[in-house]
């Protein structure tokens, strides 16, 4: 088989190392891939358009060389290409890829519409409420802080943009005037663009959060599957106890510590039973991954969003336990086969810390040199997994790279449970270093 992944990021060399472990993939195309994918075995990159094109141009770039070079099978990363259609198009043109089509991708492309479905099917959220006129969103944030000096003050105030950005689009605002403030600058002054014209002011929950990653395959008319992965817990904060504004995530662990028997039956009959059921009544095509962010208060799941792709960083922390063959789950979710598909997940736990720029997440530097001592790396036993990283040519495997992005990379470190998992991958990232490097301490504590 020809596998082609789409992305760039360490997500999406994780999804190509793994295919590339496949006794069925023949070669890995990334495109366009980063300087980890550029060094992986049966790898290559591919960068089909040099300049800044609009999506669909890529799209159809993309299309043409899947059938060119006979792609047997495509595997989407982010979540940009899913929302605006890829799936459609690529199945249109008689091409399988892992992905759920557009319609089903509203699940994240669009905050408003994932609390409406939530609410529709019966699925445990916070309650919330969705605005489209800054004034009346203004008053909610005003009636909410009404009285808020002095003990009893009023919970905290979530407060999500409607569409995709980067995840620039959620605040916890703590009074009324950072509340105010962020209200004005998505909806009134545009810093999200559209994706701030909508906004909604959620409850606050508190609590652990865990990641549950998963399998779906669902068609109209057909009953549908989703098949959970082990979890995960992701770090938000840039800094240790996490302190600090939000990332793209700091790190991951896996399984979650304390995502018990009894709390993963709760998420099974609050959570997953009615997004299945959702996704059926709707009619979706949703072949592809799903994301459920969890929070745990009380003893009971709350789902906080999904994203219809797999995460990042907890990917990376993820599928090093899967011991079982990645490319036929993604031949069994596009067949329509996946309750046949038995994964095995070793015993254990995985610790993945991220390496990220000086500045991140505001303005960073690149294209500073990262060194790798092998020799140290190798006796971990981790795996080094690239974000924001390009490759000069030539050069050993851990050499010529330099960074290209705020979250440079991560090492994941297998070990009999968490405490030796983190011991491998703390002592993994002494063996690399680059100019202004920082990461945080505390992954998996």
């Amino acid at each position: 088989m020809k596998v082609l992944v789409i992305g760039s990021g360490g997500r999406e060399h994780a999804l190509a190392w793994k295919l590339a472990q496949s006794e069925r993939v023949e070669k890995v195309f990334a495109a366009p891939g980063n300087g980890g994918t550029a060094g992986e075995k049966h790898c290559e990159n591919v960068d089909l358009l040099g300049r800044d094109p609009a999506e669909g141009e890529i799209q159809e770039a993309l299309i043409r060389y899947a059938v060119k070079e006979r792609i047997d099978l495509t595997v989407v990363g982010p979540e940009g290409p899913l929302a605006a259609g890829i799936a459609d198009r690529f199945r249109s043109a008689g091409l399988a890829i892992t992905g759920p089509g557009v319609e089903a991708a509203r699940l994240e492309a669009s905050k408003d519409y994932a609390k409406t479905f939530m609410k529709k099917y019966g699925v445990r959220t916070a309650q919330s409420l969705s605005f489209t006129a800054a004034a009346e969103a203004l008053d909610a944030v005003r009636s909410h802080f009404a009285g808020a000096a002095g003990p009893g003050s009023p919970p905290p105030l979530v407060i999500k943009a409607d569409g995709l950005a980067g995840g620039k689009g959620v605040v916890i605002a703590e009074e009324r005037a950072a509340a105010e403030k962020t209200v004005t600058a998505f909806m009134e002054e545009g810093v999200l663009g559209s994706a701030g014209k909508t906004l909604l002011l959620e409850e606050f929950l508190q609590g652990p959060e865990v990641s549950v990653l998963a399998a779906v395959s669902a068609g109209p008319g057909r009953k549908g599957c989703i098949l959970p992965f082990v979890s995960a817990r992701d770090h938000k904060r840039r800094f240790d106890k996490d302190q600090g504004p939000n990332t793209g995530g700091m790190g991951a662990v896996a399984p979650a510590p304390g995502f018990t028997g009894a709390l993963q039956e709760d998420f099974h009959g609050a959570i997953l039973a009615p997004t299945l059921e959702g996704i059926e009544a709707e009619g979706f095509d949703y072949r592809g991954f799903i994301f459920f962010g969890l929070l745990i208060q009380n003893k009971r799941c709350y789902l906080l969003e999904y994203n219809v792709r797999l995460g990042d960083p907890e990917t990376q922390a993820v599928l090093p336990l899967l011991d079982s063959d990645f490319a036929e789950l993604c031949i069994a979710i596009e067949g329509g086969t996946l309750e046949d598909y038995h994964p095995v997940w070793k015993p254990g736990a995985v610790c993945a810390p991220v390496a990220a720029a000086s500045g991140y997440p505001g303005e960073y530097p690149t294209g500073d040199a990262i060194a790798f001592n092998e020799a140290a790396f190798a006796g971990t036993q981790a795996v080094l997994f690239v974000a924001g990283a390009v490759r000069s040519p030539g050069g050993p495997a851990g050499s010529g790279l330099r960074t290209a992005g705020g979250r440079v990379l991560a090492v994941s470190a297998y070990g009999s449970n968490g405490a030796e998992a983190r011991e491998r991958a703390y002592r993994a990232l002494k063996a690399v270093s680059f100019n202004g490097m920082s990461y945080r301490r505390d992954i998996g504590l």
